[in-house]
């Protein structure tokens, strides 16, 4: 072969091997890229993840930051977590007035072990509701991974009495724990409320917690639910209370929620719903668990502080004082007793 044919030939060659190796390369990571399967690694902003989307506290569906977590976290994000459910009244409470009417020490006065609530029209029980909604709550906690005590197993049994149920939460130092009623108010009367713990003794140090919890119910309720908040008990959906043993007497965070008054009846029609009740459970669910997941040691140093904020501090005190005001002025009323004049301090009054 001549001189400058073996040349050609070897340049060619040294062009041929670059490309060649390119092709291979390429065809290399295509099959590594699209055709090998890889484990992936879950993000909480990920499109596909279940925890994707957190409820804020007026309510509304945020994206949450993106941040690299395990599965397990993903899969059961409440992982570790007991909650305390507590169901009030019972379906057997009718039929033990004796049991029901001995008296029990609220850490304030005395008051009824335990009452048989109260009933819509139609005659299906607060009870029966109570029991219903919390057994939903229950299956949507577990299936985060948390661990639910129910007060009440049953909806055919007597009690227990408000302060044993109290005493299981505080028992089990729950991370956080809920009474789920329905009120009995005036026909007229619409809406949910949340009644908040006074600080009592026992339950100092779990007050503001407590507020906490209320602002993220009355939230994630109000927006999944279109309950209204309440026309005649509290102010914009918050009541303190202090004749309570559930939450005179609580060691842990926990508040009342009245889902609505069955008395009412556009409220009654919601309440006996399924499809409503599953609804009411769900908001339920996610307002507990951005709660204990905000209360957790991994909770960002700017929801700390937003949480111990003077404004915020300053919203819940004029609350209580404005829900004080009210009380005070409707007993007046009742009674038939006349209104002080403007500017006067009496007590009771703020």
């Amino acid at each position: 072969m001549p001189t400058h044919a073996r040349t050609g030939t070897t340049l060619r060659s040294l062009v041929l091997i670059p490309v060649a190796i390119g092709v291979a390369a390429g065809a290399a990571v295509f099959i590594w890229m699209f055709l090998v399967p890889h484990q992936r690694i879950g993000k909480v902003g990920d499109p596909g993840s279940s925890k994707a989307l957190r409820v804020t506290r007026k309510g509304r569906l945020n994206q949450s930051p993106k941040t690299t977590t395990t599965t397990s976290t993903l899969v059961a994000p409440l992982l570790g977590k007991t909650i305390v459910l507590d169901p009030g009244h019972n379906g057997g409470n009718f039929q033990a007035p004796a049991y029901i009417d001995q008296p029990v020490w609220n850490g304030r006065e005395a008051e009824a072990c335990d009452t048989t609530g109260t009933e819509t029209a139609s005659g299906y029980t607060e009870a029966q509701f109570n029991f219903t909604v919390a057994a939903e709550v229950q299956r949507d906690l577990e299936a985060l991974g948390a661990t639910v005590i129910l007060t009440r197993t049953t909806n055919s049994g007597v009690g227990p009495c408000i302060t044993q149920r109290t005493a299981i939460g505080n028992q089990a130092h729950a991370a956080v724990a809920l009474s789920i009623h329905a009120d009995g108010g005036p026909i007229s009367g619409r809406g949910f409320v949340i009644l908040e713990p006074v600080a009592d003794g026992p339950n100092d140090n779990v007050v503001a917690a407590s507020d906490e919890l209320a602002l993220d119910l009355r939230g994630s309720f109000a927006a999944e639910t279109g309950m209204p908040e309440s026309t005649y008990d509290g102010l914009d959906g918050l009541a303190p209370r202090d004749d309570l043993a559930g939450v005179n007497l609580t060691t842990v965070p926990k508040v009342f929620i009245e889902c609505g008054n069955m008395k009412n009846a556009t409220d009654a029609a919601l309440l006996i719903d399924p499809t409503w009740q599953q609804r009411a459970a769900a908001a339920i669910a996610q307002a507990l668990e951005m709660f204990v997941l905000q209360a957790s040691p991994l909770a960002s140093t700017a929801e700390s502080i937003s949480r111990s904020s003077p404004v915020r501090t300053v919203e819940r005190r004029l609350s209580s004082a404005m829900h004080r005001t009210t009380a005070a002025y409707r007993e007046r009323i009742s009674t038939g007793r006349s209104l002080p004049p403007p500017g006067s301090r009496e007590q009771g009054m703020p």
